[in-house]
């Protein structure tokens, strides 16, 4: 069973995880405060207590799971890639574009924190 980023990482070929390892210093960079685990087999960053954005290697591509909000906010910057409800795949043959995840993430982050005030007033 995976315990953590390093166990899910292993088990992918040095360039994938070099592609992974990126994507975490990109996330870890705009969230210092975020916790990793390993969260439907696939590492995930938690912020206060949610799931903030989820990410795993597969044959073809990166997917990149930030939710269905970050999906249809950002459609126009995201129409070069292949997306779904609240999936992003990013192939392995193309850079990772990390001022775009740079961006989700600190959507993701605006969007827990509105949820987090309103919910504790």
């Amino acid at each position: 069973m995976m315990k953590n980023f390093e166990d899910y990482f292993s088990q992918f070929d040095p360039k994938i995880i070099d592609k992974l390892e990126t994507i975490r210093t990109a996330i870890r960079n705009e969230i210092p405060e975020g916790e990793e685990c390993i969260k439907y087999l696939m590492p995930t960053f938690v912020f206060q207590g949610k799931n903030m954005i989820h990410f795993a290697a597969f044959t073809n591509h990166i997917g990149l799971y930030p939710g269905p909000e970050a999906i249809s906010f950002y459609e126009k910057e995201l129409s070069n890639y292949k997306t779904s409800k609240g999936a992003i795949q990013i192939p392995l043959d193309q850079d990772v574009p990390l001022e775009l995840i740079k961006k989700i993430v600190q959507h993701s982050k605006e969007r827990i924190l509105k949820t987090t005030k309103t919910t504790n007033k």
